[in-house]
């Protein structure tokens, strides 16, 4: 935890992509003098990217550069930049997938992790990167969140979707579908369910109430439509609620994340990538977040792409990533309040 007798939570807010609306979307964000209400937010990436964006977008903003992270001004109208100087403006081609823009991207999510690890920062904010042009770079992650646990070290991470009071956890993500249907397993059931209370407790949810989503339209109808539920999903409740969980389900995914938003559940446990993105996005698709969880400090997310049909342009929507910086700030801020009373 940072120590600076500013109580604000020093956010890092990675610059992403920078052929990408990263560093469009990040300035966007802080020029708005909300955010700094609540954190210090500190941009980690290529200085002169960010500075040539602000021109370009015509901000009321002054990019300034700070060594380290306790010397940044963190006051509106200031945007504090740790520059990484890994950006070369003259080959940088907008909205084109490129080595050079993913290492970028890398390089900043790299620094972030080892600020937030050595204490420097309290949180990490991530804006977009694009997965081929991390590739491209030589990193063999398929995103963020697996880039993050390895870095880490971190074994139980899961993404949970934070949009207003709904949260949804997911038990597979960056695979096919054919695929994730072989991982909806009991165990997994069971170990993810636990790792979810685990999680919820440590911001402030006392006993959560958990959801599982069905697989199988209308929960499979006994079998007739799917067995899983039967085999793996019930079964792998039932071990939760036998360790002393709150948990439900399955229960079909047409009404289990309505049901959630209603106040029913605290939380669901999405089977796979699209049945939880969907229902998040039609919720509110710009003030989606993504959320890291299992890691030893936050970690949140725009939840969308690098959106290259409409780098440097200037039209991109910069709501999902106050969002991001939001949530970290106030994430981090319960988890020092639970920290400080031990419950």
């Amino acid at each position: 935890m940072t120590v600076t007798g500013d109580e604000r939570p020093l956010v890092a807010v990675t610059m992403g992509d920078p052929a990408g609306i990263g560093p469009e979307i990040i300035l966007k964000a802080l020029a708005s003098s909300d955010l700094y209400g609540l954190s210090r937010p500190l941009v980690v990436g290529d200085l002169r990217t960010m500075a040539d964006t602000a021109r370009a977008l015509a901000l009321p903003v002054t990019v300034a550069s700070v060594p380290a992270p306790r010397e940044g001004r963190y006051a509106h109208g200031v945007v504090d930049v740790l520059d990484l100087g890994n950006v070369d403006s003259s080959s940088l081609r907008m909205g084109v997938v490129q080595a050079d823009a993913g290492r970028a991207a890398g390089q900043a999510v790299e620094r972030a992790i080892h600020l937030a690890q050595a204490g420097e920062v309290d949180a990490i904010a991530t804006a977009p990167l694009n997965k081929e042009a991390l590739w491209a770079a030589g990193y063999p992650y398929p995103g963020h969140t697996e880039m993050l646990a390895e870095l880490t070290g971190s074994s139980e991470s899961l993404t949970m979707f934070v949009i207003g009071s709904l949260r949804i956890f997911f038990l597979t993500r960056h695979v096919s579908l054919r695929e994730a249907i072989t991982q909806v397993t009991r165990a997994r059931i069971r170990d993810t369910l636990g790792v979810m209370a685990r999680v919820l407790e440590e911001l402030g949810l006392r006993s959560p109430r958990l959801a599982v989503a069905a697989l199988n339209p209308h929960a499979g109808e006994g079998g007739k439509m799917g067995d899983e539920e039967i085999r793996e999903i019930i079964p792998g409740v039932q071990d939760a609620r036998a360790a002393g969980l709150d948990v439900v389900g399955p229960i079909p995914a047409d009404a289990v994340f309505h049901l959630a938003a209603e106040g029913r559940f605290d939380a669901v446990l999405s089977l796979y990538h699209d049945q939880g993105h969907i229902a998040a996005k039609m919720s509110d698709f710009y003030k989606t977040v993504s959320v890291t969880t299992g890691l030893p400090f936050v970690r949140t997310s725009a939840d969308h792409g690098t959106a290259f049909d409409i780098a440097g342009k200037g039209v991109a929507s910069a709501v999902s990533m106050i969002e991001a910086i939001r949530v970290a700030a106030e994430l981090t801020a319960r988890r020092r309040a639970k920290m400080a009373t031990g419950r």
